[in-house]
């Protein structure tokens, strides 16, 4: 079987977007996106640090990244502050522990250390608004990092374009097997999507299906268990054992007797780890099963080498977590965010910019 590593090999593009039209470039202003009268219609609790961090001399960072018990999330964390801390900001890092209640506290706490801009990857693409609405009372720019968000206090967004993520599975899947000359052969496929929660779930399946999804129409590719649509798909908080328990399931009411599995359309690394514990412990075929993934973590590197997992879709974080640092200290310099930063930035990279690409349900961006 040929491993696969599908680096993107810088193919996955960056994005930057902008989320409405923002009046807080620069935050030592002291001015809100909504301005004065905003500020007065607020109101919530601050502490001091947190009044007065804009003439307080210092530069403060707050990061918050959304689970301590993901390698993801801890290896995106520690990239960010490095970034920073070397460009001579000082950081607040917290990460909370995957339940949006946590990031809530973790975010309250920053806001209260004073910090002049928030960088958060969240839980869940809602349940913040109330904690940003806290944040941009107290004038601090909010810069989503490789999650929507859906909170107009939100003024940047940088990514991976997710949809592409998912096409590069789709297409792993689709020039592996073959399929456009498969003739009258036939493929079983199962499905294992994100977490409905992140938004970029979305643009992974459909990133993935609009490449699957004709095959299945025309009956080479096969769902055995008939869960194809991305609710009947989900992985809840994208845990492994959550995809380990449904892929069981699978299992032992489709294939138990023999079937052949072809391969399985797993979103990320996390949930593809328990996909492939499942296969080696209940799947009754001889055959190596071509399972996708994305992230590159460790454990799921083991597993390509061990032929228990096919591919993973490896998004450079150096190059996010650069991204999103220079788009901060620009952001709170005052200078522009838009195609001129990435002109001017030296990224040896593809970065594209956008304020109508994605949707955070309040508005494009």
């Amino acid at each position: 079987m040929k491993r696969s590593l599908i680096a993107g090999m810088m193919a996955v593009a960056l994005v930057i977007s902008s989320v409405g039209c923002t009046s807080r470039a620069g935050t030592k202003t002291g001015e809100t996106a909504g301005g004065a009268d905003a500020k007065e219609e607020a109101d919530y609790e601050l502490t001091e640090a947190a009044k007065n961090h804009a003439t307080d001399g210092a530069d403060i960072i707050g990061i918050s990244m959304p689970a301590t018990n993901l390698e993801r999330w801890n290896r995106d964390g520690a990239l960010l502050a490095k970034n920073f801390e070397e460009a001579g900001y000082t950081v607040s890092l917290k990460l909370a522990d995957n339940t949006v209640d946590s990031q809530i506290e973790d975010v309250n706490e920053l806001i209260d250390e004073g910090i002049d801009v928030l960088v958060i990857a969240t839980v869940n693409y809602d349940g913040l608004e109330d904690v940003l609405a806290r944040a941009e009372s107290a004038d601090i720019p909010i810069i989503a990092y490789d999650r929507i968000i859906d909170s107009p206090a939100v003024d940047y967004y940088v990514s991976f374009d997710s949809y592409m993520v998912g096409q590069m599975e789709g297409e792993y899947i689709r020039d592996t097997l073959d399929l456009d000359h498969a003739g009258d052969n036939k493929f079983n496929l199962e499905i294992v999507s994100g977490y409905s929660a992140d938004k970029n779930a979305d643009g992974y399946y459909n990133g993935a299906m609009d490449v699957l999804q004709p095959y299945i129409d025309k009956g080479t590719l096969v769902v055995p268990s008939g869960q194809i649509g991305y609710a009947e798909t989900e992985t809840f908080q994208w845990k492994s054992e959550y995809a380990n328990e449904r892929m069981l399931d699978i299992l032992a009411n489709y294939y138990s007797d023999g079937k052949k599995l072809a391969a399985v359309l797993c979103a990320n690394d996390s949930a593809a780890a328990g996909v492939a514990d499942a296969i080696e412990s209940s799947y009754k075929g001889k055959n190596i099963v071509l399972l996708t993934g994305q992230d590159g973590d460790e454990e799921n590197l083991k597993n390509i080498m061990e032929d228990k997992q096919t591919m993973t879709v490896y998004k450079c974080l150096p190059n996010e977590t650069e991204v999103m640092k220079d788009v901060t200290i620009a952001f709170m310099k005052g200078e522009e965010i838009d195609e001129s930063l990435i002109e001017k930035s030296g990224w040896d990279f593809d970065v594209v910019y956008s304020d109508d690409r994605y949707s955070n349900g309040t508005q494009d961006m």
